[in-house]
């Protein structure tokens, strides 16, 4: 009787998925936004990429932005474009290697006092080697776990106690489809991500289960987007899955967070994708992960840090 059940409870959720799935089309397009003025949102990675794109775009919807950036020339200009549009108390820099578990516990400290209790946490910053695994230096994907993973547990708990107590605020994780599937020559970076997508899901249950409903938590996957961090990567599929503008990120990825919207993946495709993957057994899901060309994706990889 169990195993009717079960199997009735899994018919009923695959069924249940399109109706899902349309109901998120419609609310992307009539879900009211809400409003991010007088928020203070701060950013990992706030310097360049599409870091620096949300932290222009939330200024403009009148939110003042703290950037956290090991950077201070990158994380500097953005500011300075800011507040020449918006005023000096709108924006503000740090420079710090969120790593540091101490350093990020004081430096948030010193944000609420200099600049108020940060109500937008955007955990965005990431590196990516981008070798087979065995052709990669160990020290660089430890680095990689630490930035693109464990960073995020300390600025979590630097930020989300403030969060709690007030009943407001809002989580970010900007991981990547690399978090959803394993790829090729991304070992490491597919690790990380897939710990940032746990991440994620565990903090918002937690606060589901406190009872928090004010404090909400977004995902954001995207596919390989054009900043210069995964210069050469190419996709077999450009009309399907196509390297992504920043602009498009920064986009969908606000306005997810002003949806309250748990999770988002970019392209939408990816959606598919990811069901397909939970529903078809391996030999079948990897074949058509080939059949896309996505362990082929990474043979030209440059990278910023090669490029630059």
């Amino acid at each position: 009787m169990n195993v009717l059940k079960d199997v009735a409870t899994g018919v009923g959720l695959v069924l249940a998925t399109p109706v899902h799935m349309l109901g998120r089309l419609v609310s992307n397009v009539w879900w009211p936004l809400k409003g991010v003025k007088d928020e203070i949102v701060l950013i990992t990675g706030g310097g360049s990429g599409i870091g620096k794109g949300m932290a222009l775009k939330f200024a403009d919807l009148g939110a003042t932005v703290v950037i956290w950036d090991v950077n201070k020339k990158g994380a500097d200009a953005v500011v300075a474009e800011i507040r020449e549009k918006h005023g000096q108390d709108r924006a503000h820099a740090y420079a710090i290697d969120i790593t540091d578990r101490e350093k990020v516990y004081a430096l948030a400290k010193q944000v609420k006092r200099e600049v108020g209790a940060v109500t937008i946490l955007v955990n965005n910053a990431g590196i990516v080697t981008g070798k087979p695994f065995l052709e990669a230096d160990d020290s660089k994907m430890v680095k990689t776990m630490e930035v693109n993973t464990i960073a995020h547990f300390w600025t979590t708990k630097a930020f989300l106690p403030d969060m709690l107590e007030k009943n407001h605020g809002h989580i970010v994780t900007v991981a990547s489809s690399a978090g959803k599937v394993g790829v090729a020559s991304l070992a490491d970076y597919c690790a990380s991500k897939f710990g940032a997508v746990g991440f994620d899901e565990s903090i918002r249950f937690e606060l589901r289960k406190m009872g928090k409903t004010g404090v909400h938590t977004t995902c954001v996957c995207p596919f390989f987007i054009d900043t210069g961090m995964f210069e050469g990567a190419k996709t077999k599929v450009p009309w399907l899955l196509p390297i992504l503008k920043p602009e498009l990120v920064v986009d969908r990825t606000i306005r997810a967070i002003r949806m309250n919207q748990a999770t988002v993946a970019i392209p939408r495709f990816l959606y598919f994708g990811q069901f397909l993957q939970g529903i078809l057994p391996p030999s079948i899901s990897d074949a058509i992960v080939d059949l896309f060309g996505a362990n082929d994706s990474m043979d030209d990889f440059i990278g910023r840090t090669k490029k630059d």
